[in-house]
């Protein structure tokens, strides 16, 4: 049975939770291998039993109250999300330590940069690029002075991700590490970034385009599937949605309730969650917010409108949108989560829509950073007429009539 925050006061060392006199240190379990220690002089230790690699491990976890249930429990959750991703987190909290006292080693500084800078990147990113690092260059250079660090140091370490078969990868991790020297640079632990002379050395990347289905005919077989879905409802609702708002899959399963307002038909997206970190208003269409409206009663009480089906304090798995349709039986070359937003862009504009309404709908880059904030709300007013007559379509083409190009249908 759980621990409670009345069990944990009431815990007494010497005593058992069942009455039992004991000179030993006792346990009380949680949930997720996350238990309390109690020592005979009434000391309290949140402790964190796990398999990693086939062996057991523990990590202490901090000691109550200090560190309270909720906080135990937050960062049980942390620690089980590094492990199955293959990090032992008993040995990343070793590694920190042993770099810890060095502060001009590689790693030092660049786990200083992500700390400092990753405050104002979205979650997903920010874990990426530290997963990328810890992976691909802390392992080589990362006890090294960054001083010391050379351009053929650099490159021997791309040349190693891009054998793999990721090129791609092997770029930005240059990228990542270009930003960290420029930060010691201009902190006065580096003299010169070695990324600049790696100008050329790697192949360029070949642009990916995400599979997406374009054609009406096949766009309308899509819809039917989705809504046939017959997994979870908060899958499936996600799923529903993909098509009718083409936002970014990470922004899609981050979505707050708080964002969203029903009444004016608007979700507000905080610029902290966008790519481009600008404000950006997403129009919502009547089928949008049938949609929204069937889930607020399961999860309204709730911070994300697609909780994990693990816990409601965090968004459904970055995976998500893609399981469920290779549970519809499209493959990855027919279509993405991601290509939801290719298929609205591509068809928008075959239909005549000012391609700047649409572009700004995307939440494309634009070049002005400061002028991108206040814009916002560009175009908002055609973008919303854009946004329903876009449901109407899809919905069209689900039932499988004949559609007239939206462009016809509507003046604006």
């Amino acid at each position: 049975m759980a621990l409670t925050d009345i069990k944990i006061r009431n815990a007494k060392g010497g005593i058992t939770a069942s009455g039992k006199i004991t000179t030993k240190r006792y346990k009380m379990g949680d949930s997720r291998g996350l238990y309390l220690e109690v020592a005979p002089n009434g000391g309290k230790w949140w402790r964190l039993k796990y398999r990693i690699d086939g062996k057991e491990k523990r990590l202490s976890l901090g000691v109550y109250p200090d560190v309270g249930l909720k906080e135990a429990r937050n960062r049980r959750e942390k620690l089980r999300q590094q492990i199955a991703e293959g990090i032992d987190p008993s040995e990343l909290r070793k590694a920190e330590k042993e770099v810890a006292s060095d502060k001009n080693c590689f790693e030092t500084i660049a786990r200083e940069w992500h700390t400092k800078f990753s405050a104002n990147w979205t979650e997903d990113h920010a874990a990426r690029t530290l997963t990328r690092i810890q992976n691909d260059a802390f392992p080589w250079i990362g006890k090294r002075n960054i001083k010391d660090i050379t351009a053929p140091d650099l490159l021997t370490i791309l040349r190693r991700v891009e054998n793999r078969g990721a090129l791609e990868t092997a770029h930005r991790i240059n990228q990542i590490c270009g930003q960290i020297f420029r930060y010691a640079i201009a902190t006065g632990r580096a003299e010169r970034d070695p990324s600049g002379d790696l100008k050329g050395a790697l192949p360029p990347t070949k642009k990916k385009h995400h599979a997406s289905i374009i054609e009406p005919k096949k766009i309308g077989e899509l819809m039917r599937a989705i809504n046939g879905y017959s997994g979870s409802f908060v899958t499936s609702t996600a799923l529903k949605l993909s098509p009718l708002l083409f936002v970014r899959p990470g922004e899609l399963r981050q979505a707050e309730w708080s964002e969203i307002d029903l009444e004016i038909a608007e979700w507000r997206i905080p610029p902290e969650k966008m790519k481009m970190r600008v404000l950006h208003i997403v129009p919502l269409s009547t089928q949008a917010i049938d949609l929204l409206k069937e889930m607020q009663p399961l999860t309204g009480r709730h911070k994300y409108v697609f909780p994990s089906t693990r816990t409601v304090t965090r968004p459904m798995s970055n995976n998500t949108i893609n399981a469920a349709l290779r549970r519809l039986g499209y493959s990855k070359e027919e279509m993405t989560a991601h290509g939801f937003r290719s298929m609205a862009s591509t068809v928008l504009n075959e239909q005549g829509w000012n391609r700047d309404a649409i572009e700004r709908q995307l939440a494309h880059s634009e070049r002005d950073g400061v002028r991108a904030a206040y814009n916002y709300a560009q175009y908002l007013p055609e973008r919303t007429k854009m946004m329903q007559a876009w449901g109407d379509y899809l919905d069209a083409l689900e039932k499988g009539g004949d559609v007239i190009p939206i462009n016809k249908t509507i003046n604006i």
